[in-house]
């Protein structure tokens, strides 16, 4: 079924059933790539935020004592469904946000469903005790949660939301961005399909200011896990405190990447490159600033000019990077691209322009800056657009001040000779993720950030702990 117009995108999915918002519009979903409306989806309101949390709050009654196996068996089930429904979630990733379907099927649909079998896996660890002393620990679900997802990969903060929560035993009410809402409604679908209890999981797309700020403040959620700005985490956080509900943040990044001098140049700037241009830029982790020694810098420039202009945009087959998911990042980018331009950056290769060939679609060049100083905005400032800015260094004590003279701190990247040259480095960067020489995101292990890239992890044992709470029994001695 990949005609995403026979989805239910009038409807919330509360309760276990598909309704009509209690006077909610609709919002028109655009095709990035074509500039069409590819369907519209309806937007909650704070009377439909109440109903979803009263049938969550009312189903985590139960929920929260189901077995551990039968929650493992459940998680399974969904997996299944998005392995049979892997041409849909395609279509409705790739049609909404712009990436070659190609590209979205091994790195926005792939991981999630490993993701998904991984926490159904971990579901027994809640019946798991500790001894402490003469005191046991035990592991119960922390609650209702509200979930916060973002536009630029759905499905992973989808998935790696709501597959822990599901492990642990919480009930959730969660809120798509307005840009990419498809693949919830195709989850929503699965999941009712799968049998799982009605209230467990509940739909409300909407607006942040009104969808999002009410699952941050209401009274009756006792977790809120929110993946999008630092502007707007800080929002949240705001929001949550009143009632002391626990919040997870995953937010913005700036991150660096080291490039050493006893590494092999050509591998390290081009896997550098296409760590930013994949996605459109569109990635909370890339490697957005590269670090590489003053001996070499020219002959890396001139590395990174040549993979910019080797990429290949459209939608087809043949493209690896699509367009900005909406007119809006387009622009947001292309000011960027001028005002590193106005700074006194080297524009190496691509700029503001409009790519040539497209005069249909939300399309900014693969850009490439050099001569950037680490005070520019264009290397203080997420611009969440196919734009990379090689800086020199002197030493490894330079590049490691410059790499973590940053307000961000979620992610990170070293290229040295080898894994065991690079660990010293590793050690000294700030930040909660790491990549060395091209290793591979790892669903197996934690992911977060430092600083102000937000607080807690998702994926990973570390992701399935954000959704307990431990009770310490105290017996006789």
């Amino acid at each position: 079924m990949t005609d995403l117009k026979s989805l239910p995108t009038h409807k919330l999915y509360i309760n276990g059933e598909w309704r009509d918002s209690k006077g909610g519009n609709l919002h028109a979903v655009i095709n990035p790539a074509t500039e069409e409306v590819v369907c519209e989806v309806i937007q909650g309101t704070l009377e439909d935020v109440d109903d979803a949390v009263a049938a969550a709050k009312s189903a985590f009654k139960e929920w929260r004592h189901s077995r551990a196996a039968k929650r493992q068996a459940l998680l399974h089930a969904i997996a299944d469904g998005m392995e049979a429904r892997k041409p849909d979630l395609i279509a409705a990733v790739s049609q909404a946000l712009g990436c070659p379907p190609h590209i979205t099927e091994w790195l926005h649909i792939d991981g999630p469903i490993y993701a998904m079998r991984y926490f159904a896996d971990r579901a027994a660890v809640m019946e798991e005790t500790e001894t402490a002393g003469h005191s046991l620990v035990l592991k119960e679900p922390v609650g209702v949660c509200g979930f916060i997802t973002p536009w630029n990969y759905p499905l992973h903060q989808f998935v790696g939301k709501v597959a822990p929560a599901l492990a642990a035993g919480c009930t959730m009410v969660q809120k798509p961005s307005e840009i990419t809402p498809l693949q919830d409604y195709v989850m929503a679908e699965i999941i009712d399909a799968a049998g799982l209890p009605p209230g467990v999981f509940n739909l409300v797309p909407g607006a942040g200011p009104v969808v999002g700020a009410a699952l941050s403040s209401h009274v009756d959620i006792d977790m809120v896990s929110f993946t999008g700005s630092t502007r707007a985490g800080i929002e949240v956080a705001r929001a949550a405190a009143p009632t002391v509900k626990r919040v997870t943040q995953e937010l913005g990044g700036k991150s660096p990447f080291i490039i050493t001098p006893e590494a092999d140049l050509e591998a390290a700037v081009r896997w550098g490159c296409e760590d930013v241009f994949i996605n459109s830029g569109q990635t909370c982790t890339a490697l957005t600033r590269m670090l590489v020694p003053a001996e070499r810098y020219e002959e890396a420039v001139a590395i990174a000019k040549k993979v910019a202009e080797e990429v290949a945009m459209g939608t087809d087959e043949n493209a690896f990077m699509g367009p900005l998911s909406s007119a809006r990042q387009r622009d947001i980018v292309r000011g960027y691209i001028k005002k590193g331009i106005d700074e006194g950056a080297r524009l190496v290769t691509g700029g503001a322009d409009t790519p040539e060939g497209f005069t249909t679609g939300f399309y900014v060049k693969p850009t490439v800056f050099a001569d950037v100083d680490n005070d520019m905005a264009i290397a203080r400032e997420e611009i969440f657009g196919p734009v990379t800015c090689l800086i020199p260094y002197r030493d490894m004590n330079e590049a490691i001040a410059i790499a973590n003279d940053t307000q961000y701190g979620l992610s990170s990247g070293v290229w040295a000779k080898d894994a065991e040259a690079a660990m010293p480095i590793v050690r000294l960067l700030e930040a909660g993720l790491c990549f060395v020489n091209g290793g591979e995101f790892n669903y197996d292990a934690p992911f977060g950030g430092v600083k102000r890239s937000g607080n807690g992890r998702e994926f990973g044992n570390a992701g399935l702990d954000e959704f307990i709470e431990l009770k310490s029994v105290q017996l006789p001695a």
